[in-house]
């Protein structure tokens, strides 16, 4: 376009462009839950595309009043944004909020790849590349910051005011705004990202030291954590589900916790709940790990997977460290954590082991690269990433196999428990979060926990005890105390009562192993 238009027309015209290009998704959810053909539910979607409207260019409109540079520079690098944004929202049924632009910034490459489809390319060059580069041709003449600043509080104030007219379709869109807010591009990704940084950057300051304690006494133990990713209680049979996916388990006497739940739907904030003393999503306090270590304790942490706490442990493995000892098929999976675990547990000098081992699971969307080829007993499987191609009893399947690995490892974990017979030993298996295979048209994880389905949050909680660990105890059997739901607040206590730690601490309410 050679005939230089304002800044203040540029901006109205980029606003129209997004809202007409990169809200399908928004515009969808709206239709869904509104009646359209009321005079109520026209009057709440003018709202909210009014809001949408002054949001975008009111922000548009101070960046050009800071710098004009900035803006055209901005403006084409949101457009690809926007086009990436949207292929994941459509193809997974994703909302933008901090809890899923956390497990963005907490994905690895090998992960991040397994979401890429041909179809991704295509949303990034059509509504991406192609109008990024159309709208950088237009010519924007000079304007003054005064005029900018005037048009800028032109759109706020009647914004607000039609807003304010409209103020009998708040309540819905209260009700509704962190899913509006998450399919509102760009502001969903920029600003949820900003603040998810926010909270990191708070969180990354020096750890508190949680209160000294000690062993109260020095017979040797062992403790497996096996932390699971994306699993869901209804897929285990062990939970009452109708295919055989727990075969292993259910004949090795181990105890299921009903009404598990998780205390997030992404791995960061999960891990850091499962290894706090407080239960919380994301404090600065030391984690389970650090504390056992400073206690004297041979902490092991082995792991196929990311979103750890800040670790200060003497021995930290990750798979590609493991995978030039092991031997197998089973290297390539979860099993390389299993490495020479035997040989490491005899080695150690410490009366006191704790093992950790972070498992790769039942990660979407791949889920048919998440076992080996024996595993893949329920057949077909979805072997796309563009889940909506696949049957959802093809996506079921993929994941049931999964699940059915899953089974496998730990009782891989519990044979090697059983070489050392005669130490006490305890093992707790429970995920990080649960799964959506397209429920309510919902795919993966990372729905914001307050309108996550059940099956994000239903976990499975697995515990095995050595006759040794129970002889110690005294009891016959193992022991759970019973709860209304059980959570990954429990862990902590649970583990520290396990090896006798006398410690301030310790919450005994919360120790699931303990006697009142």
């Amino acid at each position: 376009m050679k005939q230089p238009i304002s800044m203040s027309k540029y901006i109205i015209f980029v606003t129209l462009i997004d809202m007409i290009l990169y809200h399908y998704p928004l515009y969808s959810f709206v239709f869904a839950n509104l009646n359209i053909s009321s005079l109520s539910g026209i009057l709440t979607f003018s709202s909210v595309l009014v809001g949408l409207f002054v949001v975008t260019a009111f922000i548009l409109y101070l960046f050009a009043i800071i710098s004009s540079r900035f803006v055209k520079f901005f403006i084409p690098f949101i457009m690809v944004g926007n086009s990436i944004a949207l292929y994941f929202i459509i193809s997974y049924q994703v909302i933008l909020d901090k809890t899923m632009m956390g497990i963005v910034f907490n994905t690895n490459s090998t992960e991040a790849i397994s979401y890429y489809n041909p179809k991704m390319f295509l949303y990034l060059f059509i509504l991406g590349i192609l109008p990024a580069y159309i709208i950088s041709k237009i010519h924007i003449e000079k304007t003054k910051r005064l005029h900018l600043f005037f048009y800028a509080t032109g759109i706020l104030v009647s914004g607000v005011l039609i807003m304010y007219l409209n103020a009998g379709t708040w309540l819905w869109i209260d009700k509704y705004a962190k899913r509006l807010g998450g399919l509102a591009l760009p502001w969903s990704y920029t600003i949820n990202a900003i603040r998810y940084e926010a909270e990191e950057l708070k969180h990354s300051k020096e750890q508190i030291l949680l209160p000294n304690a000690k062993f109260l006494d020095d017979k040797k133990m062992i403790v497996v954590l096996v932390i699971g990713e994306s699993a869901r209680a209804n897929n285990f049979s062990l939970y009452g589900y109708e295919r055989d996916t727990n075969p292993l388990l259910k004949t090795l006497n181990v105890t299921t916790l009903k009404n598990a739940f998780s205390s997030s739907t992404y791995t960061t904030a999960s891990v850091n709940s499962i290894l706090s003393y407080e239960g919380g999503t994301s404090d600065n306090y030391e984690p389970l790990p650090n504390y056992l270590q400073r206690l004297g304790a041979d902490v092991i942490w082995r792991t196929k997977n990311w979103g750890e706490p800040s670790l200060k442990i003497q021995t930290y493995e990750r798979d590609d460290k493991l995978t030039p000892h092991c031997d197998g098929e089973g290297c390539q999976y979860d099993e390389v954590l299993l490495t020479e675990l035997t040989k490491c547990i005899e080695a150690s000098k410490k009366k006191k082991i704790f093992i950790i081992l972070h498992t790769s699971g039942s990660h979407g969307p791949t889920y048919y690269t998440k076992y080996p080829k024996r595993f893949e007993v329920f057949k077909p499987v979805c072997k796309t990433v563009d889940l909506k191609e696949c049957s959802n009893q093809e996506l079921i399947n993929a994941y049931d196999n999964t699940i059915l690995y899953t089974d496998y490892f730990l009782s891989k974990v519990i044979e090697v428990l059983k070489q050392s017979s005669n130490t006490p030993s305890l093992m707790l298996y429970v995920s990080d979060h649960g799964e959506s295979l397209g429920e309510y048209g919902l795919y993966l994880h990372g729905t914001p926990y307050s309108i996550a389905p059940d099956v994000q949050k239903k976990i499975p909680f697995i515990i095995w005890e050595s006759e040794s660990f129970l002889a110690m105890k005294n009891l016959s059997k193992t022991y759970t105390k019973p709860m209304d739901s059980y959570g990954q607040n429990n862990i902590f206590h649970t583990i520290i009562g396990a090896f006798g730690v006398n410690s301030p601490v310790y919450n005994k309410k919360l120790d699931i192993l303990q006697r009142e």
